[in-house]
């Protein structure tokens, strides 16, 4: 198409200057197009031939800015009026005067009608028919920028916890990531579920407590799923027993709660004279939660300070655990791990298993750590969920039958330590499986008040009971 249109202008040097029209030929199809709708649909028969004094040599061959430069050229002779190559004006239909036109090859007018045609190009490049694309409106390649999200995806962390408003876990990760959006998830499962799905950017579970011992269920997705520990936070407990405002203890005939803030409250509650059924509930601000929207005037919740504010309930007895050092700890949870350091004191957990029998291969992991006096803050032993049963065979009582485990072992050094890479370098030569769950900064904060809206954990427990109060059971 570019030489037809080149050709229709090169054959009139009269109505355009010697070069113009190819400048016009980088954009052929549309002035073609033009021409067309001007009523000349011929096919051109001769070849526009570059001449050596055209202002634009190679204009068929150039570049995207040399046709925008030529376009350009081509307007601004388009928007100067009249023909450069003659000082007479056009008539108002836009055709030259009568004494320039050229005889009609055909007899029939044709070249008459490619006169009309061109010039109906050029008016319409000065009206603005032939616009050209901005540069700034072109749009710009991607960066590595609009590929990456933003880290904190506003200017607050979304944290995932277990439980409603007023549990401890969400005093746990306002504790860990000040400021942060915490996120109630139902389940562990789901809080692990929301990290991955990007729905959160951290979570904060609990992993144990100093009197309850290990949350099993948190050691077993923490092998299920992929995310890293990256931090600890260490939460003191602090139970009250909570009721519906004007409510007295001697009314009460049930007590709710986790099953652990149960356990960790059954001496405190004999002492206080309850003779009380306990019912255990998914979590401790889910049991006041529930008391408050029943209106549950015969059951108490043992929960948070913060959940009796949340829900509107009184407290009715304050700091009922029965060891006041009770202490839980979480760990914080992230999609990629953190860059250990040796700067601060750090911890690192792993879990491994071993496919041989009896206690040696334990004996050895246990002797790796204690060659370079790695202290170990915590072991914890698991079944393996793909292979529970093992069977042992023995002559003298038949098939035995024996758990294969799974073994946790928090350790108090960072994987940047030459130590502790050389500890799991030979622990990986005699164990089936090794996985780094996290090596992360140790809590160091000390074990004070969790909170300004509850009591110091180091309260006395009350005292013991009136004697008018019934007799304990």
């Amino acid at each position: 198409m570019s030489p037809m249109a080149a050709a229709m202008l090169s054959s009139h040097p009269n109505l355009m200057p010697n070069g113009t029209a190819a400048a016009a030929t980088a954009g052929s199809t549309r002035l073609l197009l033009l021409l067309r709708s001007h009523g000349h649909p011929q096919a051109v028969r001769s070849i526009h031939r570059l001449d050596p004094s055209d202002p634009f040599p190679g204009t068929l061959g150039t570049s995207r800015v040399d046709w925008k430069a030529s376009c350009a050229f081509l307007s601004s002779k388009a928007a100067a009026g009249p023909d450069s190559s003659s000082d007479k004006p056009l008539s108002p239909s836009g055709d030259p005067p009568a004494a320039d036109r050229e005889p009609d090859d055909d007899g029939k007018g044709g070249n008459h009608r490619l006169s009309a045609a061109i010039n109906g190009v050029r008016m319409a490049a000065a009206a603005g028919a032939l616009d050209l694309v901005p540069i700034s409106n072109l749009p710009r390649p991607l960066t590595i920028a609009d590929l990456s999200p933003a880290p904190m995806h506003g200017s607050r962390l979304r944290v995932a916890y277990q439980g409603v408003p007023g549990a401890y876990s969400e005093a746990a990760a306002g504790k860990a990531y000040p400021n942060c959006e915490a996120i109630p998830c139902d389940q562990f499962e789901v809080a692990f579920q929301a990290v991955e799905l990007w729905i959160a950017d951290r979570a904060v579970l609990p992993v144990e407590n100093s009197l309850g011992g290990s949350i099993h269920r948190n050691y077993d997705l923490l092998l299920r799923h992929r995310l890293h520990i990256v931090g600890e936070v260490q939460m003191p407990v602090h139970h009250c027993l909570l009721a519906l405002p004007g409510v007295r203890k001697e009314y009460l005939t049930r007590v709710m709660s986790h099953p652990q803030a149960l356990a960790q409250c059954e001496l405190t509650l004999t002492r206080l004279g309850l003779n009380v059924t306990r019912e255990a509930f998914d979590d401790t601000a889910g049991a006041a939660e529930h008391v408050a929207n029943n209106g549950l005037r015969d059951t108490a919740a043992i929960a948070s300070a913060r959940a009796a504010e949340l829900y509107g309930l009184q407290v009715l007895a304050d700091g009922i655990q029965d060891d006041s050092s009770n202490v839980t700890r979480f760990v914080m949870l992230a999609r990629e791990p953190i860059i250990p350091r040796t700067d601060r004191p750090f911890k690192t957990s792993i879990v491994f298993a071993h496919d041989r029998e009896g206690t040696s291969v334990l004996f050895k992991v246990l002797s790796a750590f204690a060659f370079r006096d790695i202290s170990l803050t915590k072991i914890e032993s698991r079944p393996h969920r793909h292979r529970p049963i093992r069977l042992v065979d023995d002559a003298n009582v038949g098939t035995a039958k024996h758990f294969e485990y799974m073994f946790y072992v928090d350790f108090e050094a960072s994987m940047a330590d030459t130590r502790a890479q050389n500890a799991l370098a030979e622990i990986q030569e005699f164990t089936s499986f090794l996985r780094v769950l996290g090596s992360y900064p140790m809590d160091m904060t000390p074990w004070g008040a969790p909170s300004s809206s509850a009591s110091s954990s180091t309260n006395p427990p009350p005292p013991p009971p009136s004697s008018s109060a019934p007799p304990s059971s």
